[in-house]
């Protein structure tokens, strides 16, 4: 597979990449588009389309820090879903180099979520039950109860509380990316 790594708009995937986006997450989930484009650029940001042969397979969307990788949206195209293609993806990702992985999930509530934690647990990924919310990506919604899942190793309440103060300010707060 190839990673495509995009630092604005004008890749002739991009669209299909963002229908995907768009399609894969609820809105509170999600950023807008004037947003993403903004944030694209950024040193610490990576909009990555995963190919293969040149179709689009999935896309990777995830921030670089010194301590640690940020997974902020994770999708495959819904037609190659259950086909691997997603454990390839993460199993690349996490071999890339030593530094923790991060993701935030959404609590076990419904089929969908608890399968979703199965698929991290899976492949290698932990889940941590502090207490974490996600920032609104929307003026006017409330911040979003999440859940948040480690790798190779569980995170404590300490490092939760250091990514929250640290790390939210640049992934959650357009005004403070560039």
């Amino acid at each position: 597979m190839e990673y495509i790594r995009l630092t604005d708009s004008s890749h002739h995937l991009f669209e299909e990449a963002w229908q995907l986006y768009e399609q894969s997450f609820p809105l509170e989930e999600r950023r807008p588009l004037s947003w993403q484009q903004t944030i694209m650029p950024h040193g610490n940001y990576r909009f990555e389309l995963v190919l293969l042969e040149g179709n689009l397979v999935g896309i990777l969307l995830w921030w670089s820090f010194e301590e640690i990788r940020f997974i902020e949206h994770f999708a495959t195209v819904p037609a190659l879903r259950g086909q691997g293609y997603g454990k390839l993806i993460l199993k690349d990702f996490a071999s890339r180099e030593e530094r923790p992985v991060l993701l935030e999930v959404e609590p076990p509530h419904t089929e969908i979520q608890r399968r979703r934690i199965r698929f991290y647990e899976q492949n290698a990924f932990i889940l941590n039950h502090h207490p974490y919310q996600q920032p609104p990506y929307h003026h006017g919604q409330p911040p979003l109860k999440l859940l948040l899942m480690s790798h190779p190793t569980s995170i404590s309440h300490d490092a939760v509380s250091r990514f929250v103060s640290m790390r939210h300010p640049t992934i959650y707060e357009p005004g403070n990316i560039i």
